[in-house]
């Protein structure tokens, strides 16, 4: 790890902590999985809104598994994709069950194996549920950690393998938590808040020598 990383990641420590926080709520690890299918193209706030109702309708797997496609549509609505994303739901529940006995697998392999689960929800799971160390590619991660030099990748698997080479493991998780709250606050897509920005100095941003002067 250069020096300059380590001052980054020092510096997010300072400002957001190191606490693992996940912004969906859940109770389970099934919970989390069906939330973050929901989260594409989402934003977690909406889907906290429409879980709170959704998981007390289908408080089981199996619920979701014998669910009406035209219902649970319906229900999901709101959160844009709605035909993909309940027909995903319901097979992802479906195999759920049938191959693993109702239990959310751990390996990224099998993760991936389930209907509307890529790379990024399965290391969703693998951080907040098992632990283990994961880089999730969200949009804030993708277009921060190009400002910030840690890549010049545009697809999120890419991405995520020179942040597996740039980050020391114990961030791993931990840096996607910081940088979601560092995009939401200060470093919006359009028009970042470079002036308050705690990391300006280290970022090598085009927008942020603009806004040196």
């Amino acid at each position: 790890m250069t020096k300059r990383t380590k001052e980054i990641l020092d510096r997010l420590d300072q400002a957001y902590g190191t606490e693992y926080v996940c912004y969906l709520n859940h109770e389970n690890a099934w919970q989390l999985l069906i939330a973050v299918i929901l989260s594409a193209q989402c934003t977690d706030a909406r889907v906290n809104i429409v879980t709170k109702d959704l998981f007390k309708k289908y408080d089981s797997l199996e619920k979701f598994a014998n669910a009406d496609l035209e219902e649970l549509e319906s229900d999901i609505r709101s959160t844009g994709f709605y035909h993909n994303k309940a027909k995903n739901i319901i097979a992802c529940a479906k195999k759920l069950i049938l191959e693993y006995q109702g239990e959310v697998p751990r390996t990224l392999e099998e993760l991936t194996g389930l209907a509307g689960v890529g790379r990024k929800t399965a290391n969703v799971i693998r951080g907040n549920i098992y632990n283990d160390p994961s880089i999730v590619v969200d949009t804030h991660v993708k277009r921060i950690s190009k400002r910030l030099g840690f890549t010049k990748e545009t697809d999120p698997e890419k991405i995520e393998y020179d942040l597996m080479r740039v980050l020391p493991k114990d961030h791993w998780i931990l840096y996607n938590i910081q940088i979601i709250t560092f995009g939401r606050n200060i470093c919006f897509a359009r028009a970042p808040k470079c002036a308050d920005c705690f990391l300006q100095d280290l970022c090598k941003s085009g927008d942020n020598t603009t806004r040196k002067k």
